[in-house]
């Protein structure tokens, strides 16, 4: 019997990936994704501890839940599964069982591979199945082949932890340590994913370009040399990689984005702040400078290469000479896009604790002072593809009848007027007009690439589509 299974998700890419691996791994026990948390069998908050106020954005979430539970209970006489997965799972399960005594099961990242014996000890269990310990074994070893594969692009986990304790960061003690897939393991998840009809693979990673996979003599892989394997696999058109760590780019990566034309002109490279005293208190070790050197290599090595990164304002002791020397990076990079935020602590990291802690009032007017700069970065580096001609790779409908959207191959969101038999096709777009997130265009005649191969695409060809 199909029983309904909702997931709720927060937070990175990684996240997006675990949560359909979930729903991989609950599909023997006839569990199928819908939409709505009304009515399902089993719901999932998949949570990130990263952002302001999370844990208490869940406990929000769970207070509606609980009317939903209560309702099926009542109404159908059947019981709602409610559990609480992911990074606040992990830091803060305790006390998530002590305040929602109604969650049925609270489990961290590492773990969702054995969600079949805590479904049973739920169903079992007067109390809450509370699993948030490190296995010794990876979850990567236990999950089935993916099920329900859909659409042109996909997340594929090669790396997963951190080493690097950033004073701000809980990822180390929710993620735990790094740990890398074997390069088997990897290239065989991509060539089925591939087979579904996959033409665009974001390998993820707390810190992806530490990957470190091991081959089968014994020796490891670096992600350069996974790149290049991957890039022999046929119909796997474009490849990208996030997140990265400036500690860990290394000359053969470098390389790869000269050599390997799968491996998409973008990068995700986050500093947090460009201050050497506030690097230092962070414990990036690195320099702003070291960062700069970085670009620059990569741009010679990819001159067409747009830079995406990571902010944080306010940091504890932060001054305003520290945060003059972030803008003054900002200005000397060149942003296509970046994430920036204030500075929250959390509980358990170092910063946490600080005695130095920025007054709100200025962590707003800094991070508002910030994000001008990068939105007119973004705004100029998107109004510089206006009149030209790009591949874009169509993977969704459009908001608006008769749309349809795709990514750029700089990771810009494009949108046409076309059918949608031209989703998972690459096609040539002349850019009309740019906004603040997004391109809009017009599909031109010439060659589209799709899964069987290079077509022609014309004036007709469209008309018939449509």
């Amino acid at each position: 019997m199909s029983k309904k299974l909702f997931i709720k998700t927060w937070g990175c890419q990684m996240n997006v990936y675990d949560s359909a691996r979930m729903a991989d791994v609950l599909a023997p026990l006839g569990y199928r994704p819908v939409d709505d948390a009304d009515g399902a069998d089993m719901v999932i908050l998949n949570t990130c501890h990263i952002r302001e106020k999370a844990a208490e954005k869940v406990f929000s979430e769970l207070g509606r839940l609980r009317t939903l539970k209560d309702r099926k209970a009542v109404v159908e006489g059947q019981r709602m599964i409610l559990a609480v997965a992911g990074c606040v799972a992990q830091a803060e399960g305790e006390e998530i069982v002590a305040r929602a005594p109604y969650v049925d099961i609270v489990f961290g990242p590492q773990t969702y591979h054995t969600l079949p014996e805590m479904v049973a000890r739920a169903h079992r269990a007067a109390g809450a199945v509370l699993n948030t310990e490190f296995p010794a074994e990876s979850k990567f070893d236990h999950l089935p082949d993916e099920a329900g594969i859909e659409g042109a692009t996909a997340f594929l986990a090669v790396q997963e932890g951190c080493d690097k304790f950033c004073t701000f960061c809980v990822v180390p003690y929710t993620r735990g340590a790094e740990y890398s897939r074997p390069a088997a393991q990897v290239l065989a998840e991509a060539r089925r994913l591939v087979a579904a009809g996959v033409r665009d693979i974001n390998l993820l990673g707390q810190n992806v370009n530490a990957y470190h996979g091991a081959d089968a003599d014994g020796g490891t892989w670096s992600l350069a040399r996974l790149i290049y394997a991957l890039a022999e696999i046929d119909g796997l058109e474009r490849i990208r990689y996030t997140t990265s760590h400036p500690r860990d780019m290394g000359d053969d990566l470098i390389a790869a984005h000269a050599a390997v034309p799968q491996l998409m002109p973008y990068l995700h490279l986050p500093i947090q702040a460009g201050s050497d005293r506030i690097l230092a208190a962070m414990n990036r070790r690195h320099t702003a400078d070291d960062y700069r050197r970085l670009v620059d290599k990569l741009r010679t090595a990819k001159p067409d290469l747009a830079l995406s990164g990571d902010f944080i304002v306010g940091y504890p002791g932060e001054s305003d000479a520290d945060f003059a020397a972030t803008l003054r990076l900002v200005q000397d990079v060149g942003y296509a896009q970046a994430y920036s935020f204030k500075y929250s602590p959390r509980p358990g990291t170092p910063a946490a604790v600080d005695d130095t802690q920025v007054p709100e009032d200025v962590k707003s007017a800094r991070l508002s002072a910030l994000q001008q700069l990068l939105d007119a970065q973004q705004a100029a580096f998107n109004q510089g593809f206006v009149g030209r001609t790009v591949p874009v790779l169509f993977d969704r409908a459009g908001k608006r009848t008769g749309q349809i959207q795709g990514r750029s191959p700089w990771m810009q969101s494009v949108y046409v007027q076309a059918p949608e038999r031209l989703l998972g096709a690459i096609v040539p777009v002349r850019i009309d007009s740019a906004h603040t997130n997004s391109l809009a265009g017009t599909v031109e005649t010439g060659m589209v690439t799709t899964g069987t191969g290079v077509h022609p695409l014309s004036p007709a060809t469209m008309e018939t589509r449509a």
